[in-house]
C-alpha cells in the first residue's frame, strides 16, 4: 500500500467509488480508496437501485440528472455492464394537491433540463396494465428514469478510476486520523499509513464513527428500510415471452411506495411510519453484507394498498423481504461538501437515495476539491447546513421523520414537527400567546405568521380520508384548533399576512430575528482582513454599517454579512441563521495564520428584534433618550442606547423597506424589551409580524437571498449587486468577477410584475419563457401587499432585461404574462426607509 497520496477516500459503497472515479477523471490520479471489507458490502449490496429524477429539491435535482446520465455512458467507456434499465418512472396522483406538487416539480424540471410528461389515467393503462386506475387523478412519467443494479454499478466506477490511475484496497480498516506538523493527514489503517491532503468520508452506516476519528458529530444516522420480492408472476411472464417491454417503476406517492418488475415478479418498496433507527451508534467492526429482521406488521397498510392498486402482488408468494439500512439525514438530503472546522476533510454521507445520487456526488465533490468550488449550487446539500444542535437524540426523530415523509406532499409552507421546539427565543411564550404560528430554522423557533386567537381551518378542508398520506395542515394548537393549512397555492394565512403587511406599513410592529448568525471579529488585524475578504468596503469609522459579500473564487456569491464596528477595531457580523455554520466556517478557514485576527460565534448570547413602520420613531422615543433624527440617527448607522431600563445596540437597517431599528440586544434583556416596546407602541398599534410578511415586504424592495438571488452560480454584477462591490481594492474573486463582467454578463436580476394571477404565486424555481424557448427561472416569489401586485425575482438573460421586456412564467401549469418593472417597486427611492 501507497504511503503517501493526494486524495484519501474512506469507504467503498457507490458513492465512495463513484467519488474516487471522479477525482481521478479530473486528472488526480494519486489518489487512494480504502474499504474495511469488500466494495458494496455496507448499504450498497441490498439497494433497489432506483434511479428517480424526482427532486424538489434543485441541488439534488442537478445532481440526480448527472448520475442517470453517467450511467448510460459507463459500458462504453469502461467495457462493464452497468445493468442500467431506463424503463421510465411513473408516478400516480390521487388529490389535486399531489398533482399541484407535480406540476410545481415540472417547473424545477424545466430550469435544469428534466423532461417530464404528464399521462392520464388511460395512458397509464396503455403503460402499466396491471394497474388499476381507479381514484387516479393522472400521473407523471420520467422516459430516462428505471433502475440499476448497485454492484454492477460500483464495479464499473471501480475499473473507470483505476483506468485513470487510482488505487483501491480493499480490506484495510481505517482507525484514526492526525494532523502533521506540515498540515497533511496521516490516515492510519491496520495495513499501515498514508499521508495524504485531503480525506473523502463516505462511510455509509459508519458515518458517524469515521466523524469522531476528526471530533465531528456527523448529523447522519441510519433507518430501516424493507422491500419485498415475489415470486414470478404468470402475466408478467407473458409480456416477457411476447417481447413486450417491462412496465417501468411505479410509484403510488399518496401510499407511499415504490413497486417495478424484479425477474418475472414484483418489487414493493413501502416507506412507512414507525421506521426505526438503526446503527446509532455505528455498526459492528465485523459488520458485512448485513440484514435485519422483516417485520412486515409495520408494512401492512402499504401491502393492501399495493394489492388494491396492482392486484397481480397478491396474487403471488413472497420470495424475499429485504431489511436493510439506509442513511438518513434530518432533511432527508445527503451531506456534500467540506467538514466544518477541520482543512482538507470532505464529506459525502447521508445518502438516502445513494444509488441515484453516487454519480452526481462525487462529480460535484471533485470539481470542489480539486478547483475550489462546485459548479452548481449545492448549499442545499451543504454539510454545514446543520449545526451543533442537531445532537443523536434530535437527530433519531428527525431522521425517522424524514424517512417516513420521503412521499409526502412536500408543501412549500409546510413546517414539520418532530425535535421541536428545541431553540427558544426569551419571547416565544409571549409571542405564541398572542397567536404565533411557528417555523423552524437552525433549530430555531420563528414565528411564521400570527392567527386570530378564535381562528380555525374548517374541517372539510383538511387532510383527505382515503389516502394514507393526507396530512395537509400544521399540528392543532394547544386547545385544539387547526390553524394552517398547507398548499402550493395562496392558503388560508394568506389574508392574515397581509393584515400583518398593512399594520406594519401603516403603524408599527416587531418581529423576533434572533435567530440571525452572529460573529464578533476582533484583533489588530480584523480591520484590513476584512476588507480584504469582501467586495465592498468595510465601514471607515466607529457606527457605520454595510452589506458586504464574500464571494467565490470565480466571483459567485458565497456568503452576505451586516458589519458593524460596534467598538473601536471591533467588528459585529451578522448573517442569515440558516447558514450560521456555514458561513462561520469560511471565515474561520480564511483567517491569517498569524493571530492577528480572532473570531467568536456569539448567536446565542444576542438576540434580535425588530421594530418598523412610520410610526416606530414614535415608539422608541418614550423608550430612549438618544435623538432619533435623520441628522443624529441616520440609515445605515448604529448605536447603543438605552431602550427602557435594557440596552442594545441599534442598527438603522431592516430588510422590509421601513423605517425602523434593529435591536441587538443581551438575550437576557429581551423580555424586557419586547414588554417595554409592546407598552409604549400600544397608542400606536403595535403588532408582531412573522417572517412571511417580512418575505412579502423583502420581494417588493427587491431584496436578495442566499442562495436563491445570491449563489455561486452567478456573479456578483450578475445578481445585480454593482453598488456593494468596489473594484478600486482587492477582495477573495476580484480578478475572476471583473473577468467574467467585462466578457459580458451570462445574467440579469430582474423583477417582475406576473399579471393575471388568482390563487397562485411564484414561489421560486419557475421557469421563464420567451414563446417556446426556456430563457431564465424564477428565484423567489409571492404577493406585494403594498403595491398589490403578484411579484417574483428572477434571473433571465440580459437581453431580456430592460424595463417592460415581456415574458412568460409558468406556475403550477400555467402560462402567465410577466413584465420587468423598476428594482424596489415600493419605495423605489428609499424616501420611507431614510424617513
Amino acid at each position: 500500500m501507497e504511503s503517501r497520496a493526494k486524495v484519501v477516500v474512506i469507504g467503498g459503497g457507490a458513492v465512495g467509488v463513484s467519488t474516487l472515479y471522479h477525482l481521478a477523471k479530473k486528472g488526480w490520479s494519486d489518489v487512494v480508496l480504502l474499504e474495511r471489507k469488500e466494495l458494496t458490502s455496507g448499504s450498497t449490496w441490498h439497494a433497489a437501485g432506483l434511479l428517480p429524477l424526482f427532486n424538489l429539491s434543485y441541488s439534488v435535482g442537478q445532481i440526480h440528472k448527472y448520475s442517470v446520465k453517467l450511467y448510460g455512458e459507463l459500458e462504453a467507456e469502461t467495457g462493464m455492464n452497468a445493468g442500467l434499465s431506463r424503463v421510465s418512472n411513473i408516478r400516480l396522483a390521487r388529490s389535486q394537491d399531489r398533482m399541484d406538487e407535480y406540476l410545481y416539480y415540472a417547473g424545477i424540471a424545466k430550469t435544469i433540463g428534466i423532461d417530464v410528461n404528464f399521462l392520464t389515467p388511460d395512458e397509464l393503462k396503455e403503460i402499466w396494465p396491471l394497474c388499476e386506475t381507479d381514484g387516479i387523478l393522472g400521473a407523471i412519467q420520467h422516459l430516462d428514469d428505471g433502475y440499476i443494479q448497485p454492484a454492477d454499478l460500483t464495479q464499473a466506477l471501480a475499473k473507470g478510476a483505476r483506468d485513470n490511475g487510482a488505487k483501491i484496497y480493499r480490506n484495510t480498516n481505517v482507525t484514526g486520523a492526525t494532523r502533521s506538523a506540515r498540515g497533511s493527514w496521516i490516515v492510519e489503517t491496520d495495513q499501515g499509513e498514508i499521508e495524504c491532503e485531503h480525506i473523502v468520508c463516505c462511510s455509509g452506516n459508519f458515518a458517524r464513527k469515521t466523524g469522531e476519528m476528526f471530533g465531528l458529530d456527523i448529523p447522519v444516522i441510519p433507518v430501516e428500510h424493507q422491500y419485498i420480492v415475489t415470486e414470478a408472476h404468470p402475466a408478467i411472464q407473458e409480456r416477457r415471452a411476447q417481447g413486450l417491454p417491462e412496465m417501468g417503476v411505479l410509484r403510488e406517492s399518496d401510499s407511499s411506495w415504490y413497486m417495478r418488475e424484479e425477474a418475472g415478479g414484483l418489487l414493493l418498496g413501502p416507506y412507512e411510519k414507525g421506521a426505526p433507527c438503526c446503527y446509532v451508534d455505528g455498526p459492528d467492526e465485523q459488520s458485512e453484507y448485513e440484514l435485519f429482521q422483516e417485520d412486515l406488521d409495520r408494512l401492512m397498510p402499504h401491502i393492501e394498498s399495493a394489492i388494491e392498486r396492482v392486484p397481480a402482488f397478491g396474487e403471488v408468494g413472497i420470495k424475499k423481504v429485504y431489511n436493510g439500512a439506509i442513511a438518513y439525514t434530518p432533511d432527508g438530503s445527503p451531506i456534500i461538501g467540506p467538514a466544518w472546522d477541520v482543512p482538507n476533510v470532505w464529506l459525502n454521507e447521508g445518502h438516502s437515495f445513494g444509488i441515484t445520487a453516487a454519480g452526481g456526488a462525487g462529480w460535484q465533490l471533485a470539481e470542489w476539491i480539486v478547483d475550489g468550488e462546485p459548479t452548481i449550487d449545492m448549499m442545499g446539500v451543504d454539510p454545514r447546513r446543520f449545526g451543533p444542535y442537531a445532537t443523536k437524540g434530535y437527530l433519531k426523530e428527525k431522521n425517522e421523520e424524514a424517512y417516513a415523509n420521503v412521499f409526502t406532499m412536500h408543501y412549500p409552507d409546510e413546517e414539520r414537527l418532530a425535535a421541536r421546539p428545541l431553540k427558544k427565543t426569551p419571547i416565544y411564550d409571549r409571542l405564541k400567546a398572542r397567536g404565533a404560528v411557528f417555523g423552524s430554522v437552525y433549530g430555531w423557533e420563528r414565528a411564521n405568521w400570527f392567527a386570530p386567537l378564535d381562528y380555525s381551518v374548517p374541517p372539510e378542508e383538511l387532510d383527505y380520508p382515503d389516502l394514507l398520506l393526507n396530512h395537509n395542515h400544521a399540528p392543532a394548537t394547544e386547545d385544539g384548533r387547526i390553524v394552517e393549512k398547507w398548499s402550493f397555492r395562496r392558503s388560508n394565512y394568506f389574508e392574515f399576512v397581509g393584515e400583518e403587511v398593512k399594520n406594519v406599513t401603516q403603524n408599527v410592529g416587531v418581529l423576533d430575528m434572533s435567530a440571525f448568525a452572529k460573529m464578533e471579529v476582533t484583533g489588530p488585524g480584523a480591520r484590513d482582513w476584512l476588507n480584504g475578504l469582501f467586495a465592498n468596503s468595510i465601514p471607515k469609522k466607529q457606527g457605520r454599517i454595510a452589506l458586504c459579500h464574500l464571494l467565490t473564487r470565480s466571483g459567485g456569491v458565497l456568503s452576505e454579512f451586516t458589519v458593524y464596528e460596534w467598538h473601536p477595531g471591533r467588528f459585529y457580523l451578522v448573517s442569515a441563521g440558516a447558514y450560521e455554520r456555514h458561513d462561520h466556517d469560511v471565515l474561520k478557514k480564511a483567517l491569517p495564520n498569524d493571530g492577528s485576527v480572532h473570531l467568536s460565534t456569539i448567536t446565542s448570547q444576542h438576540g434580535v428584534l425588530v421594530l418598523a413602520g412610520p410610526k416606530s420613531r414614535d415608539v422608541l422615543a418614550k423608550l430612549t433618550d438618544v435623538d432619533l433624527s435623520n441628522a443624529a440617527f441616520p440609515w445605515l448607522s448604529g448605536q447603543k442606547i438605552s431602550v427602557g431600563r435594557a440596552t442594545a445596540h441599534a442598527l438603522r437597517v431592516n430588510f422590509v423597506g421601513e423605517l425602523g431599528w434593529e435591536f441587538h440586544h443581551p438575550i437576557e434583556m429581551q423580555l424586557e424589551i419586547f414588554d417595554a416596546l409592546m407598552e409604549a407602541g400600544a397608542e400606536f398599534g403595535i403588532q408582531p409580524f412573522g417572517i412571511r410578511a417580512m418575505d412579502a415586504m423583502r420581494l417588493e424592495k427587491s431584496y436578495r437571498l442566499i442562495p436563491r438571488e445570491l449563489s455561486i452560480e452567478y456573479s456578483a454584477y450578475e445578481s445585480g449587486l454593482d453598488r456593494f462591490i468596489k473594484p478600486a481594492k482587492d477582495f477573495v474573486g476580484k480578478e475572476a468577477l471583473l473577468k467574467r463582467h467585462g466578457a459580458g454578463d451570462n445574467w440579469s436580476f430582474v423583477t417582475l410584475e406576473i399579471h393575471g394571477i388568482k390563487d397562485a404565486d411564484a414561489r421560486g424555481s419557475e421557469a421563464i419563457f420567451d414563446g417556446e424557448t426556456l430563457i431564465g427561472r424564477a428565484t423567489s416569489g409571492g404577493y406585494g401587499w403594498r403595491v398589490e401586485k403578484s411579484l417574483a425575482l428572477a434571473m433571465v438573460p440580459p437581453a431580456y432585461s430592460e424595463l417592460g421586456s415581456k415574458m412568460q412564467i409558468h406556475i403550477l401549469g400555467e402560462a402567465y404574462q410577466a413584465t420587468v418593472i423598476e428594482e424596489s417597486p415600493f419605495d423605489p427611492e428609499n424616501v420611507v426607509l431614510r424617513g
